[in-house]
């Protein structure tokens, strides 16, 4: 198995467009979640959002454009940030041998929502041409692949919340066994539909909004939880050998050490600790090294009940006395629950806070839960000086993935 570098980091997300802008947010807690703003905002029982702020489609041709759906529009931003990054001309010697790898857990819903409104509410039948390429999931890896001219595999999964951490860590395989030499790999969501938030909130899963400051309504971990808030955006690495990124002189940002992913074969939204645990033990022998090599957490972190409670006790179950000496970030509460995205936003946070050497913090922490009474990082960040991480993902329908990351030098 070869050692697979991480040389390129994209990121659009509600916390900042851009690597260094998303980590300095997530540094100083500053909350990317608001009221949402949409012109159906006052059918929602609580209009709650992390909605992308940064301009987007600059240099893009009009007839592209068109053919963009959000996700798709938001994932190309954040390859090509990553590629640029990556010195991306140099990334891939053979295009056939890179690969891109894209999670998503509902592809295209705007531009699906929107013709089912052209279709049912306005009782027309002038769909817009482009609808099946604008709707479909693996749109946003095809319009990457297009772009950066990639030949090998153009993949994408869709597993609900852990979409885009199978996509990279699926990704990781292929580049470790030497069946690629390189890929793009992460997620992208905009589920910020009509439809999509209406779905969501009749599953009674989604937060209420604090009377004092709507930006704090998501609070993970915390006695006074009430659900997680949908957000936006996109991440995307570019991943590589480590003997072929140091060959050409790249900068590395971190390695992929490991990845695991489980199905709980239970229930298809009730989480359980046995099965999140079972998620971090493949991930830890995909590594090759035990629960006390791991220096921190990126907690799931949802901030809905069971979640959190199921989490604490999973991380319990792994780490055993040394659970509560373990920091752990749940930056959803600043970022939102990105769905298919969350995964590759949070991983890459994870990459971000070794290299600086802080652990970040888990925001609006005030009134710690007595059944989750572990080091969340409440509130403030810390400097810590972490070499490998945990990045945790699960998901609805029991697919959970972890993947392992690294800081050492190369």
């Amino acid at each position: 198995m070869r050692r697979v570098a991480v040389t390129g980091i994209g990121i659009v997300s509600p916390i900042g467009n851009g690597a260094a802008e998303v980590f300095a947010h997530a540094r100083d807690g500053r909350s990317g979640i608001g009221r949402f703003q949409g012109p159906f905002a006052h059918r929602l029982r609580a209009p709650l959002a992390a909605c992308v702020q940064a301009e987007l489609g600059a240099g893009i041709e009009p007839a592209k454009l068109r053919m963009l759906d959000r996700f798709s529009l938001l994932a190309l931003e954040a390859a090509n940030q990553a590629m640029t990054q990556a010195k991306g001309a140099s990334a891939f010697d053979d295009p056939h041998r890179a690969g891109v790898f894209v999670g998503s857990g509902m592809g295209g819903t705007l531009s699906m929502d929107e013709g089912y409104r052209t279709l049912y509410a306005e009782d027309s039948d002038r769909i817009k041409p482009y609808t099946v390429l604008l709707g479909m999931h693996n749109a946003a890896a095809a319009w990457i692949g297009i772009e950066h001219r990639l030949r090998g595999p153009s993949l994408t999964y869709s597993t609900a919340c852990s979409s885009s951490a199978v996509a990279i860590g699926e990704a990781w395989q292929r580049i470790a066994r030497g069946e690629l030499d390189g890929a793009i790999a992460g997620g992208a969501e905009a589920p910020l539909s009509n439809g999509s938030m209406k779905a969501w909130e009749a599953l009674h899963t989604l937060a209420s909004i604090d009377p004092q400051d709507a930006s704090a309504s998501c609070k993970p971990f915390s006695a006074d939880r009430s659900g997680m808030v949908l957000g936006e955006g996109a991440a995307m690495l570019v991943l590589e050998s480590m003997d072929h990124a140091l060959a050409r002189g790249a900068q590395v940002h971190g390695e992929i050490l490991g990845y695991g992913t489980t199905n709980e074969a239970s229930h298809i939204t009730r989480p359980s600790a046995q099965g999140q645990a079972e998620s971090m033990q493949a991930a830890l022998r995909s590594a090759g090294i035990g629960p006390d090599a791991i220096d921190a957490i990126n907690a799931h972190g949802t901030g809905t009940a069971a979640n959190d409670l199921a989490e604490t006790e999973a991380i319990k179950a792994v780490f055993g006395a040394r659970a509560g000496q373990v920091p752990i970030s749940a930056t959803k509460a600043i970022h939102g629950h990105l769905l298919g995205a969350a995964g590759a936003l949070e991983a890459s946070l994870c990459l971000l806070a070794m290299r600086h050497g802080v652990a970040l913090p888990t925001m609006h922490l005030a009134r710690p839960d007595p059944a989750c009474d572990l080091d969340y990082v409440p509130n403030v960040a810390r400097p810590f000086a972490a070499r490998t991480m945990l990045s945790n993902s699960f998901a609805f329908g029991g697919t959970n993935a972890v993947l392992v990351l690294g800081h050492e030098s190369p």
